[in-house]
């Protein structure tokens, strides 16, 4: 059994690809090592994110695991994505903004 229901998967997904798109594509560079164009949070479940993303014209997916997994609760997932976000600025050398 699932244990996030289709609903919060889906407003999880909505606002990821709404709301933040660049972070979408920082976490994936900082995680695949690759130089990406375009990134979508594409699924998610207790144990980590799927993003799709564009990198040299290819079309790939990374399925990067969260650092609390496995999640229970809607509210470790938005904790889990912000770590992968801070991960990822200082990965790249980025400065990370304020959440």
């Amino acid at each position: 059994m699932a244990v996030f229901s289709p609903d919060v998967v889906a407003a999880v997904l909505h606002h990821m690809n709404d709301d933040h798109i660049e972070d979408n594509v920082l976490i994936v560079r900082a995680f695949s090592g690759r130089e990406v164009r375009d990134a979508t949070m594409h699924d998610l479940d207790e144990h980590g994110g799927t993003w799709k993303y564009v990198s040299e014209g290819e079309d790939l997916e990374l399925h990067i695991p969260w650092p609390g997994a496995p999640l229970t609760e809607r509210a470790e997932i938005r904790r889990d994505v912000v770590v992968l976000y801070d991960a990822a600025c200082e990965k790249l050398g980025v400065e990370a903004r304020p959440h």
